[in-house]
């Protein structure tokens, strides 16, 4: 497997990278999982959106779906399609309200909502704790995490190669035993530990690096990929505090930099 950052900017895009999202490669297919604000964008150097074989949805924040909408632009309405309107739909796998938000983030009014199809280019299919599909030839497995909203962690497996990635979420066992023995964990770490005047970040929202680090090691991972750091903070400083507290290989990702797992 191949993973591209498509964008890493935690809680809305900043100066060098759009917000999150990840293509991932494998067996000539491919899967994005998540589509923040300015990945559409990026994907276009990597893919043509027409040749994606699926989205997947951690959550539906929007620094982690806000782009959706402009997908569906780019396939219901691009003047030279490879293929009829409605012939080939993109399956969009993702939290239970997945449907109903985004219908509404692309109804032209909100009297219109209600009368928004995706249906002819989008397939829904729903994700839930402890789930496992086959995705674009990838075994798939899910769980749900800690986070104000449904949030899932997920795990991709192909040719005998793993990836985690951690979507949203404070610390949690479910990640950890999603985690288990992968290759590579792609983990959010989105403060740090301890704020400068002493003051300890609320539970059940994110990771501090410590935090990544920590799941990392307990999961026993190959190496750690520190993602979802926000423009207010410094992320050596967050890489750091992994590194501290996992003995493995730990990177900070970068707005196009590209892994094999």
């Amino acid at each position: 497997m191949d993973l591209t950052v498509l964008g890493c900017s935690g809680s809305g895009p900043g100066p060098e990278s759009p917000s999150s999202g990840y293509l991932v490669r494998a067996g000539g297919r491919s899967i994005v999982l998540d589509l923040g604000n300015g990945t559409l964008g990026a994907l276009h150097r990597h893919l043509d959106p027409f040749g994606l074989d699926a989205l997947l949805l951690s959550h539906l924040h929007p620094d982690h779906c806000a782009d959706v909408p402009s997908l569906v632009v780019y396939l219901r309405y691009h003047p030279f399609p490879p293929y009829p309107v409605g012939s080939r739909k993109l399956p969009v796998y993702g939290p239970s309200e997945s449907c109903d938000r985004l219908r509404a983030q692309c109804a032209a009014s909100a009297l219109e909502r209600e009368h928004e199809d995706l249906g002819d280019v989008f397939e829904f299919r729903g994700v839930h704790d402890e789930m496992r599909a086959e995705i674009a030839g990838c075994v798939v497995r899910a769980r749900r995490t800690v986070h104000p909203c449904e949030s899932y962690a997920t795990r991709l497996e192909y040719g005998g190669r793993s990836l985690v990635y951690s979507g949203d979420t404070g610390a949690c066992e479910a990640l950890v035993e999603i985690s288990r023995g992968a290759d590579v964990m792609l983990c959010e770490a989105s403060w740090p530990h301890v704020g400068p005047n002493g003051e300890r970040p609320p539970v059940g929202i994110h990771l501090s690096g410590r935090e990544a680090g920590e799941h990392a090691a307990a999961a026993g991972v190959g190496r750690l990929l520190i993602t979802h750091v926000p423009m207010w903070y410094d992320g050596a400083d967050l890489l750091a505090e992994a590194k501290a507290a996992f003995d493995g290989p730990v990177e900070l990702v970068s707005a196009g930099a590209t892994y094999q797992i």
